[in-house]
């Protein structure tokens, strides 16, 4: 039945509004404090000997708040809003991948990018999402603090929290700042992260078929 349809139409919307959905996927942060990322920016300049007033800096406070607010914009997205009813039935159950979805992210220990792919597939039971709506679900999860690790789990546990498909598999290729330009110093060292859940877990043959596709 799709969601579209009296009780299940009405579940699907309590479920993403729900305030145990949102907490178990960090999506009800307060707004941003612009002005205390200001102070804070402001206070950092002075501790690296810098003059706040000079041309080049004295808009840099109020741009780095607005980047903020844009760059951790993840813990505040409406799921309900971001599906935006692009669920549909299918009767397939043909395996669905998107691959090579840019992201970009910060690293929660050193505050510093992170930049990659992400290839997520999953295989329906019943229902499929908007080939728009997997990009914008990695997005909500990428615009936060976050380790690879963790961001891999996120996308793959929220789509199967909403889906409810058969399977879901996503691999997430990452070069990280904190260790190309500090640190180590490795420029061309990457990081992959994957996470395979139902389907993909039990079945050889569904996780090599995925694997198979995304290095082609």
């Amino acid at each position: 039945m799709s969601q579209h349809n009296g009780h299940s139409h009405n579940g699907y919307h309590e479920k993403l509004r729900s305030p145990a959905f949102l907490s178990s996927f960090e999506l009800d942060f307060a707004p941003v404090d612009r002005p205390r990322i200001e102070m804070v920016v402001t206070d950092l300049l002075q501790a690296v000997g810098e003059d706040v007033q000079r041309p080049g800096l004295e808009e840099t406070p109020r741009r780095v708040a607005r980047m903020y607010e844009e760059l951790l914009s993840g813990y505040r997205t409406d799921p309900l809003a971001l599906i935006n009813e692009a669920i549909f039935p299918v009767e397939h159950d043909d395996m669905v991948i998107v691959r090579d979805i840019e992201f970009s992210s910060l690293c929660e220990h050193h505050l510093l990018p992170f930049i990659g792919h992400a290839h997520v597939a999953y295989i329906p039971r019943g229902k499929v999402i908007g080939l728009s709506k997997i990009p914008r679900i990695v997005d909500m999860f990428a615009h936060r603090l976050q380790l690879q690790e963790r961001l891999t789990r996120q996308i793959a546990n929220f789509i199967q929290e909403v889906l409810d498909p058969q399977g879901v598999a996503v691999v997430l290729d990452g070069k990280h700042m904190c260790s190309t330009i500090r640190g180590v110093e490795k420029h061309d060292s990457s990081m992959t992260t994957s996470a395979m859940l139902g389907t993909f877990l039990t079945r050889d043959s569904a996780r090599t078929e995925f694997l198979t596709l995304i290095t082609r």
